[in-house]
């Protein structure tokens, strides 16, 4: 059982309260285009599929990580450099999660199961990225863009364009919050070679850029809102996002990261509860 919660917390299952409510949120909309509700079959297959993907991504960024985190004070205490884990154990863990999201693509539909491979292709590739490029908080919030994709292919079996637009504005949100995360790393990353934003053009800049495709999301998401004809609760709700957003960005300074932590993982995880709270209300709370 010790061993069990290790794994845990080195996947860190709780942060899936920043994917989940987005993927359910494709899929609401996605349904929504269809005429008619999600099924509850659909509901666990899109649950699984993305407990899996995230098992096998959160397990490969541990495992290439690995030496990375025991030399970065910030990480050392996690279980692999400190060898409360095997990377055997990490692996089989991994490669379990991605059977498991495989099986659920192929259960969803044909579009699920053949794009699967390239998700898995993102999530391989992104802990790598930051060994040649500052571009990869970007590519992280592809990666998790892809969510809210699978959730609204899940139900309709197409690509549709607010599904898109939904997946780039998750993609913006979580590559501004990671931008804001990253600021803790900036003077390690410089030493050890590694790229990112704060690292490559200061902390100012980062967050600068983070503000921006924070405000790109809401962007993207009052596009959503207007095209699929949403009511009131969602812009109540998309307002208080943006009044969250504005919170996020206040309690962090480049003179003064002590608060990144509740900006990443408390904030973060209150925005995406309460956009997916409030389109759930717009589509079936009669007002």
């Amino acid at each position: 059982m010790p061993r069990v919660w290790t794994v845990l917390e080195a996947l860190k299952v709780e942060h899936t309260v920043f994917a989940l409510p987005f993927a359910y949120l494709g899929m609401l909309l996605g349904a929504s285009s269809r005429g008619a509700p999600p099924t509850l079959r659909e509901v666990v297959l899109v649950t699984v599929a993305l407990a899996g993907a995230r098992t096998f991504a959160m397990a490969a960024n541990r495992i290439v990580d690995r030496e990375i985190d025991a030399r970065n004070p910030r990480t050392a205490n996690r279980a692999l450099p400190q060898g409360r884990l095997r990377v055997r154990d990490l692996a089989l863990v991994g490669l379990g999660g991605l059977g498991i999201m495989l099986l659920a693509a192929w259960q969803l539909n044909v579009l699920c199961l053949a794009l699967a491979p390239l998700a898995v292709a993102v999530l391989a590739v992104y802990p790598y990225t930051k060994r040649f490029t500052w571009l990869s908080h970007a590519i992280l919030g592809l990666a998790d863009g892809a969510a809210p994709l699978g959730g609204w292919m899940a139900v309709t079996g197409a690509i549709g364009l607010e599904g898109v637009l939904l997946a780039l504005a998750v993609a913006c949100w979580v590559g501004g919050f990671d931008l804001i995360y990253a600021c803790l790393d900036a003077d390690f990353d410089r030493q050890a070679g590694l790229h990112s934003v704060p690292a490559r053009f200061g902390v100012a800049t980062a967050l600068h850029l983070s503000t921006l495709a924070h405000l790109a999301t809401l962007g993207l998401l009052a596009v959503v809102g207007r095209l699929m004809g949403l009511g009131v609760l969602y812009w109540l709700g998309l307002a208080v996002a943006a009044g969250l957003f504005v919170y996020e960005h206040a309690i962090v300074r480049p003179d003064d990261l002590s608060r990144v932590d509740v900006a990443f993982f408390t904030v973060n995880g209150y925005i995406a509860i309460v956009v997916f709270l409030a389109t759930a209300g717009a589509l079936y709370v009669p007002v």
